[in-house]
């Protein structure tokens, strides 16, 4: 972000050198100082009436105070020839005091100083926000080392130490749980408003992955514990965190301008030379007007002054760090302008299904045993066979039976077999058994009655993932399972119409009646299924070609390439996932689809802003311009307005500091 209004290229002040005079605050100082003196030189000549060297010696320490900052930040950049629109006020102040205008130069470089300084004391407010995550993790730990708890500073922390975390503490380590339960407040890094309940991993001494870890069992820096105690192995060094990485990422908003950003620069370029050359031809208008060269100088002065866009320059980026500011806030990461504007453009979003739109944890749903077929029994071979299997259909079926009837199992079941893209074989109780599709059937040779078959396709066609089952040549019994769509997927998809998406696409590579099926169900207008990676990149691509800009939400990982595709790539659950928050544009630290709307909605009213702040500055240059030109204005006014217009486009971006989050 800018140092001043008018330069966004550059990083923030560096005060280390140039403020020892009064610290962070030696900006807005010096600008009061420089009212001080100017306010001093009108009395002096006004009421007091010294003698004029006097005068305009006070006026000269205004101008001191008023131009120092924009000499140190962009006396360099002048010697170089490289001119900005700060270096259009600074010529205005010296040709003000070259035809002997010190009060109205002193007046310019007073209000414009002011007006840099309280910019950037808004702006501060945005990057404070942005600052607070960082804060969140505490300054040391508790280490456990021969059996004895010592504190130690957070960044001497080690993979694989273990650490105490007291009730009612911050948590030091992204990590794994392994001793103890607790609710765990993690708002800070998630946005989740409600505490969430932890446990203990059940195989603490496992090599484990804090990609992989269950939501249940993992803990991130920065949160806060509830009323137990916990020890924590950590898998993550302090600078790898979540909460640092957020940080990071959140805080290089350069990286990733908006077009509308990068419009802005290259108009600048053109621009300040075109009214540097517009200036210095009204310098020479007293050729051709009955005046003299002074007031031809002085009216090219205040049009320099007029012409002069700071407003438009601070526009975009204040309302973009405002934005990103506000989503961070609710643990949601936008990386950069670029995302922030697209995602306030779209009106299409494709879906991801398994994770995203549904559970993601397939649920046993029907249980069928055929003619002479005992239920139970019936379930205890099922589960004895699934129970072999590590494949997550087969886990689903094994929970749910256990779930329903209790543990059947005897280990009576052996020799499993899986069969690529058909299904399972194993023995149990000196018999073949086979559950599959109907392709497995075929292929061993077991027929299936017309009716047994319909009840197999209507399940189907209520969007179960329905399997068969059969021992030796004899059909044994039908199986379903679902994965269920989140609770709240059918009022996040209403909400989304409301902010105006017009269209939500599923994308997946379940069977295309198991996507249509979950499309009715949660409201929908399309659903694509059978679809491999591949072609989820090109429905994306084709999605673009029909609406322009689309959005991809899904986990970050196994959609990455579609999600790259995509004009923004959205991904959920992405807090501890190192890929999720590589690989997207916008990252919902939750796992809660819920904040699909909040983001958006969030993204359409920094896009307003940003439209907003345009007419702003580009109406003020285009009213103080002609008023200017022919003498209606003078210095005084001009910069009054010019210095408004900005401070009120910065506190225009501001407000979305105070965007309400209803999720």
């Amino acid at each position: 972000m800018s140092s001043t209004c008018c330069n966004t290229d550059k990083k923030e002040h560096n005060h280390v050198w140039y403020t020892s005079f009064f610290g962070h605050k030696t900006e807005l100082i010096f600008a009061i100082l420089a009212g001080v003196f100017y306010f001093t030189g009108l009395f002096l000549d006004h009421v007091v009436s010294v003698d004029i060297f006097w005068v305009n010696l006070v006026y000269g320490i205004s101008l001191f105070f008023g131009g120092y900052f924009l000499l140190i930040e962009h006396g360099g950049d002048i010697l170089r020839g490289n001119l900005n629109i700060d270096f259009l006020m600074l010529a205005a102040a010296a040709g003000a005091v070259y035809i002997d205008r010190w009060a109205e130069a002193a007046l310019l470089l007073f209000l414009f100083s002011l007006g840099h300084a309280l910019e950037h004391f808004a702006l501060d407010k945005a990057r404070r926000n942005i600052e607070k995550l960082g804060e969140l993790s505490p300054k040391t730990a508790l280490l456990k080392k021969n059996n004895e708890w010592i504190e130690i500073p957070v960044e001497e922390l080690k993979i694989n130490d273990i650490i105490l975390v007291r009730p009612n503490s911050k948590i030091a380590a992204d990590g794994v749980i392994i001793a103890g339960n607790s609710s765990i407040d993690q708002s800070s890094i998630t946005g989740e408003s409600m505490p969430v309940d932890k446990t203990a991993i059940s195989t603490p001494e496992s090599e484990i992955s804090f990609d992989n870890l269950e939501n249940v069992n993992k803990v991130f820096t920065g949160s806060i514990n509830g009323d137990n105690a916990l020890q924590v192995k950590v898998l993550k060094l302090n600078k790898d965190s979540t909460i640092a990485r957020m940080v990071e990422m959140v805080s290089q908003l350069d990286d990733k301008k908006s077009e509308t950003q990068l419009f802005t620069q290259k108009f600048e370029k053109w621009y300040v030379p075109a009214v540097i050359a517009f200036v210095v031809l009204l310098c020479f208008a007293f050729l051709v007007l009955n005046e003299t060269f002074r007031e031809s100088l002085y009216r090219a002065i205040t049009v320099l002054v007029a012409a002069s866009p700071c407003a438009l320059a601070i526009s975009t980026p204040s309302a973009v760090l405002s934005g990103v500011a506000r989503a961070a806030r609710s643990g949601v990461l936008i990386k950069g302008g670029k995302a922030l504007e697209n995602l306030g453009e779209i009106t299409t979003v494709a879906f991801d299904k398994t994770g995203t739109l549904t559970e993601g944890k397939p649920k046993l749903t029907h249980l069928i045993p055929l003619d002479g077929f005992d239920e139970t029994e019936f379930a205890k071979m099922t589960a004895e066979v699934e129970e072999l299997s590590n494949h997550p259909l087969a886990k689903a079926i094994s929970a749910g039976i256990t779930e329903k009837y209790g543990d059947l199992t005897e280990n009576e079941a052996s020799e499993i077999q899986g069969v690529q893209g058909m299904g399972i074989t194993a023995n149990y109780k000196g018999k073949k058994v086979f559950i599959g599709n109907e392709k497995l059937m075929e292929t061993h040779g077991i027929a299936f009655t017309d009716e047994q078959k319909s009840r197999f396709n209507q399940l189907l066609n209520e969007g179960n993932t329905t399997m068969l089952v059969a021992t030796d040549s004899k059909p044994a019994g039908i199986i379903a399972v679902m994965d269920l769509p989140r609770k709240t997927a059918a009022d996040t998809l209403i909400r989304l119409k409301e902010i105006g998406i017009k269209n939500m696409i599923m994308l997946t590579g379940d069977h295309q009646l198991i996507g249509e099926n979950i499309a009715r169900q949660i409201g929908l207008t399309e659903a694509k299924g059978d679809l491999l990676p591949e072609d989820k990149v090109d429905a994306i691509s084709d999605l673009n070609q029909k609406y322009g800009k689309v959005a991809m939400v899904g986990d970050g990982v196994n959609d990455a390439p579609a999600m790259a595709n995509a004009s923004v790539g959205v991904a959920m659950g992405a807090a501890g996932s190192d890929v999720a928050l590589e690989t997207a544009d916008v990252a919902l630290m939750s796992d809660k689809i819920e904040r699909l709307p909040f983001v958006i909605g969030l993204s359409r009213a920094s896009k307003r802003i940003i439209r907003q702040n345009i007419w702003i500055s580009m109406g003020m240059v285009a009213l103080l311009v002609p008023l200017t030109l022919f003498g209606v204005a003078s210095i005084g006014p001009a910069v009054i307005m010019h210095e408004g217009s900005t401070l009120l486009v910065v506190l225009n971006a501001l407000r979305l500091l105070a965007y309400k989050d209803n999720s």
